[in-house]
């Protein structure tokens, strides 16, 4: 019975090490988008807590399959500590991005934001002084906003467009495909992430003024005339300087995170189930390292050692 306890307890380890692909995945994915790249501590807790559930299920592997049974105990802390980092992360993740700051634009297919929508928690990451310095510097040396005009050719095309705070659906005969995009797509849930290799990065935040200025459309990221400059002060900060456009403006913070916001969202989808699925089998293979344990004391007992 210990050592078909001990195989239960392998088996389920491997399906604990396949959990901990997908969440790698999702981490990887996370990390390499444009916004990600620009705000390092949003980077890599998903990669590093995948690579942990990893390697702590290799080593539950290992000491049930050599029947080690110091080594499962070791493995069973180590992961239910694990699971219960995974459930604050997502639970901390749904909290700070529950409100999306997002409102509609009369005329327009697209969502404009407002910095005030968001969590505080979010603006503070973002907005302050000190880092948003350094993300700004980051997003103007990006390309975020350098091929809008070879997107969209007129006023009725951008103003159709579905822009997402970032990023924003456009033709893949304009989308170069990276090495790295091309692997990634193949061998981790093309299907989840293929969407994010088949759209071209633009953002609304940054690349426009607010809608509300009034500013006349000569192309995406050239506008003249405001109307209504009093409106927002972002008006005051627009700038047909293609280096500064509106990377000062509050409106570029937001759609900044709008788009943290609906990434984390999609990402959550995968760590849910892969949580749902290592408490599974965490509850799974304590019940058969129990077992074993009670059967090698009920065998001791039985030759007399007990």
């Amino acid at each position: 019975m210990g050592g078909v306890s001990n195989n239960i307890t392998a088996v389920l380890n491997f399906i604990a090490f396949l959990c901990s692909i997908p969440i790698i995945a999702a981490g990887i994915w996370l990390a390499s988008k444009p916004d990600n790249e620009c705000i390092h501590s949003f980077r890599w807790p998903v990669v590093v807590l995948g690579f942990l559930i990893l390697l702590v299920s290799l080593a539950g592997f290992v000491g049930a399959y050599w029947n080690k049974q110091g080594l499962l105990a070791l493995y069973l802390f180590c992961m239910a500590v694990l699971i219960a980092l995974l459930l604050i992360l997502l639970v901390f993740a749904f909290v700070v991005t529950r409100r999306d700051g997002s409102y509609a634009v009369p005329g327009r297919n697209y969502k404009e934001y407002r910095l005030d929508g968001f969590s505080d928690w979010l603006r503070d990451q973002v907005a302050s002084s000190k880092n948003w310095a350094k993300i700004r510097t980051c997003l103007a040396d990006s390309d975020v906003c350098t091929t809008l005009a070879q997107d969209y050719i007129n006023a009725d095309q951008f103003f159709a467009a579905h822009i997402s705070p970032l990023q924003a659906t456009s033709s893949t005969k304009d989308r170069t495909v990276t090495q790295r995009d091309w692997l990634w797509q193949r061998l981790f849930c093309p299907k989840m992430f293929s969407f994010s290799f088949s759209t071209y990065q633009n953002q609304s935040g940054c690349c426009k003024p607010p809608t509300a200025c009034g500013y006349n459309y000569v192309n995406p990221t050239l506008w003249i005339n405001p109307v209504n400059q009093m409106a927002d002060p972002d008006c005051y900060l627009w700038s047909n300087d293609q280096n500064l456009l509106c990377y000062n403006c509050n409106a570029c913070k937001a759609g900044l995170l709008g788009n943290l916001r609906k990434e984390w969202r999609k990402a959550n989808i995968i760590l849910i189930v892969a949580l749902v699925v290592l408490i599974w089998v965490y509850l799974i293979a304590c019940s058969a390292f129990k077992n074993a344990q009670t059967e090698e004391l009920f065998r001791r007992y039985k030759q007399g050692w007990v």
